[in-house]
């Protein structure tokens, strides 16, 4: 299977208790069911974040099926997911360069190792 590979960025607040709390929420186990199905039923094979200081950075691999707009409205009629999205915020704040209403930000690939010479 042939998949497709996002990166994206947002920040959490930069308060040690609430970092510490964000990260329980993402241990296996502690997340909502319904947001792990909503992320896979949109065609989301793979997705993992990491952390450095408040910085959050997200890969997610994605198949052939991924619409990126039908994942919003999916999301978006999902109350669990809102649930979630608005617990979520207490924790995370947008980059200092996103417009309003934006969060995780698309990265740009700018190195790929396969294709030096």
């Amino acid at each position: 299977m042939k998949t497709t590979r996002h990166c994206l960025a947002t920040d959490l607040k930069d308060n040690p208790e609430l970092i510490k709390k964000y990260k329980e929420y993402h241990q296996p186990g502690n997340g909502f069911p319904a947001v792990a199905k909503n992320i896979r039923d949109a065609g989301i094979v793979e997705m993992e974040i990491y952390l450095i200081n408040n910085r959050l950075f997200m890969i997610m691999d994605v198949d052939d099926s991924f619409d990126g707009a039908a994942k919003a409205k999916a999301d978006a009629d999902c109350p669990e997911v809102q649930r979630w999205e608005t617990l979520m915020w207490q924790f995370q704040q947008a980059l200092p360069w996103a417009k309003e209403g934006e969060k995780w930000l698309a990265m740009e690939e700018i190195f790929k190792l396969t294709e030096q010479p």
